[in-house]
């Protein structure tokens, strides 16, 4: 990607220039690089934001704005590559290509959802989050407009609201969705306990159930900018529209959480 390699380029030769034009000591650059490369980094999610304004949460979507669309994939790849994130995936020709999906993970980091957005790109999923994360400066502007939704869990009104919304977004084709049933990350890497309303979103919408599960983006932010980082994110099964409705949302629930931990035994 273009910008990846600029905005360091740019940032070492800022720091150069500094300690150049300065006298000073090296150590001076280090800074001075990590400023100007957050500042670029600022810059460019800025540039994003005014592309997909104005922005009305009021209502859901009447269609996913592309450039939102577009925007999510441009920094999530950026923040994928800085990482150095080493993708390996199984299991995409199991995938609809001919309708919309809901997609369930095990969740494990927060580069889990951006794995998913850029490397399944092709499929156009986005997510159902924690409100925090759609309520962050500019990010949450450009999520939103990408047909990303915000679940509160504690209050059952708004998550049946945002359950609703998803459904009805898939079943108009804006794009399909992503949530993680366990409802957080895992600090332990065994899987919590799943949300079984998770999965009332495919029956409401009348599409098929994606089940994955991903392996070692937990530890990613230990080696972050020292070394590439193999992460691997597996589709497991792909659970047909008609099976789904058949189905109660616990035993859909139990299933998916069966072939999640199978595929985690890997």
């Amino acid at each position: 990607m273009f910008f990846a390699i600029l905005f360091p380029l740019c940032s070492l030769a800022a720091a150069w220039a500094v300690v150049a034009l300065t006298g000073a000591h090296w150590l001076l650059g280090v800074p001075v690089f990590v400023l100007c490369f957050a500042l670029l980094l600022v810059v460019y999610v800025t540039a994003w934001w005014l592309q997909v304004l104005p922005v009305d949460r009021a209502k859901p979507l009447e269609k996913q704005n592309p450039r939102a669309r577009a925007a999510c994939l441009s920094i999530g790849g950026l923040l994928c590559a800085y990482a150095g994130l080493r993708p390996h995936i199984t299991g995409e020709d199991k995938l609809p290509t001919d309708s919309r999906f809901l997609f369930v993970c095990n969740h494990r980091s927060m580069f889990d959802p951006l794995m998913v957005i850029c490397y399944l790109a092709k499929w156009n999923i986005s997510f159902i989050s924690k409100p925090s994360n759609l309520k962050i400066p500019m990010i949450g502007d450009i999520a939103y407009n990408a047909a990303f939704l915000p679940i509160d869990r504690e209050n059952d009104r708004a998550a049946l609201k945002t359950i609703l919304t998803a459904a009805d977004y898939m079943k108009r084709g804006l794009c399909s969705v992503g949530i993680y049933p366990e409802g957080t990350r895992t600090r332990t890497g065994a899987l919590l306990d799943f949300h079984a309303g998770s999965f009332k979103t495919a029956q409401r919408a009348n599409v098929p159930l994606a089940v994955a599960c991903v392996r070692g983006t937990e530890k990613v932010k230990k080696r972050l900018f020292l070394r590439p980082t193999d992460v691997y994110l597996d589709i497991l099964e792909v659970i047909p529209a008609a099976k789904v409705k058949s189905m109660s949302t616990g035993e859909l629930s139990d299933y998916a959480r069966a072939l999640i931990e199978e595929g985690l035994s890997k």
